[in-house]
């Protein structure tokens, strides 16, 4: 089985496919997670990303392709919901062909659809501990000191690309080169949307419905 989701940054992607994971015995497959995994393990793949990375480009479609079927033919998984890719239509047609090989398909294409208004407010809130990583957001989980972490005290950092202003542009840029990729799986009729602004719970609900 393979899922991808789609959805703006700040859409809850990465919190129901972990749970999706979870419950259906899939690998959550975000994109800057399999580099890193590759890059580790120093497999093929792996050095090739790496040589790019260290110049820094951006990976090649096709050695980003080659690790989502190197984690396909992996044991131990049902499948894979993959999360971040792909961004564009190149991508999506490539990651179509390449299956394709292999005798296999995206299964379901779900879009978390989230208004801007409110991913710019789940986004600009957000705020990291410098040392032990523990994520803060000013709405939904802030901290008890609005510069120290609660855990251990440390500064709290808070990203440039974080502030409002740079989320709408952020946003921008995902429109652009997302929408066309919603219209490409809902061409095939592989594309179900589900309310991102619900519950979490509730989205939950939605997604197993999407899923089967």
């Amino acid at each position: 089985m393979l899922i991808v989701f789609l959805g703006a940054p700040g859409a809850g992607k990465g919190t129901q496919a972990k749970a999706l994971a979870g419950e259906k015995t899939l690998t959550h497959l975000a994109t800057g997670d399999l580099l890193r995994v590759e890059v580790a393990a120093g497999s093929e793949l792996g050095l090739a990303a790496r040589a790019f990375m260290d110049r820094g480009d951006l990976v090649p479609d096709d050695v980003m392709i080659g690790m989502i079927q190197r984690r396909l033919e992996s044991p131990g998984s049902d499948g894979i919901v993959l999360d971040g890719f792909p961004r564009t239509v190149a991508q999506a047609r490539a990651l179509d062909e390449a299956l394709a090989a292999d005798g296999t398909s995206v299964d379901r294409s779900i879009y978390f659809e989230v208004s801007e208004k409110e991913l710019v407010r789940r986004l600009a809130g957000r705020a990291t501990c410098s040392d032990c990583q523990r994520a803060y957001h000013d709405t939904f989980n802030p901290p008890k000191n609005s510069e120290a972490c609660d855990d251990c005290g440390t500064e709290l950092i808070r990203r440039e690309d974080d502030k409002p202003e740079a989320v709408l542009n952020r946003l921008k840029v995902y429109e652009t080169q997302t929408t066309p990729v919603l219209d490409h799986y809902r061409t095939m009729g592989k594309l179900v949307t589900v309310d991102g602004e619900q519950s979490i719970d509730a989205v939950q609900k939605d997604l197993a419905g999407a899923v089967g």
